[in-house]
């Protein structure tokens, strides 16, 4: 750790298992990674920004939640499994009275997917589906019999609405994974409580969008710098709104 104070061999547990907190509905984090020009991902995929350190971060983060929040060009392009982890943590996490595993929310207009796709089958944890109610029926129809679908909106999801309605299912904590476009809808709805950012030491280059993208803020938006830590040059940043 380099800030707040300089710690040697930290452990990552420690160091985020201060968890944001919000009075009026589940807390929001926001996990990225990104090189050093700003690319959120190389030939599409994020997964090639990142080191060990930064893969054992994941894990780590997706421990304490109580669920994940992910896009659906994000699920598909990550080829997301059902979340994973170890007993050990399994245990910590029943002991907290949570899951033994993170639920994960997928968010899709359309609710096209690959329903025969491990992360629907090889859940132990029921996926959740946020849609509208545009999306096509028959599709909902579907989604429902290897998830629960929750319809949040009209045409586009009302991430308020969203948000609420994992609280309702006893989420106090919610993980969002990505993508940028899904991240610029939650902070365009004042939905972010942290944003832990991995800076890769890479040049990505391309076209590859920012970390929030698609949403333009009314303002500004200050954030606090709570953490930094360093491994194999890669630095770890957290970010709370002031």
């Amino acid at each position: 750790m380099l800030f707040p104070e300089a710690v040697d061999d930290v452990d990552p547990a420690a160091v985020y298992a201060d968890m944001p907190h919000n009075d009026h509905r589940p807390a929001v984090r926001l996990n990225m990674i990104v090189s050093v020009d700003g690319g959120t991902s190389w030939n599409g995929v994020s997964g090639a920004l990142g080191g060990p350190a930064d893969k054992a971060l994941f894990t780590v983060l997706r421990s304490l939640a109580d669920m994940v929040l992910v896009a659906s060009a994000t699920m598909r392009d990550e080829h997301y499994g059902p979340a994973v982890l170890a007993p050990e943590i399994q245990d910590a996490r029943r002991k907290r009275g949570q899951s033994a595993v993170p639920r994960i929310a997928v968010v899709s207009r359309a609710c096209q997917f690959d329903w025969s796709a491990p992360f629907f089958t090889a859940a132990t944890e029921r996926p959740i589906v946020l849609t509208v109610s545009s999306a096509p029926e028959a599709q909902r129809t579907r989604a429902a019999e290897v998830a629960e679908v929750i319809v949040a909106g009209v045409d586009d999801v009302d991430f308020d609405h969203a948000i609420a309605e994992l609280g309702a299912r006893g989420a106090r904590s919610v993980l969002a994974e990505g993508g940028p476009t899904l991240n610029g809808q939650l902070a365009k709805a004042g939905l972010l409580d942290e944003l832990c950012v991995t800076l890769a030491p890479l040049l990505a280059s391309g076209d590859a969008k920012r970390i929030i993208a698609g949403s333009t803020l009314e303002a500004l938006a200050p954030l606090q710098l709570c953490s930094i830590c360093e491994d194999g040059d890669y630095l770890f940043l957290r970010y709370r709104p002031s």
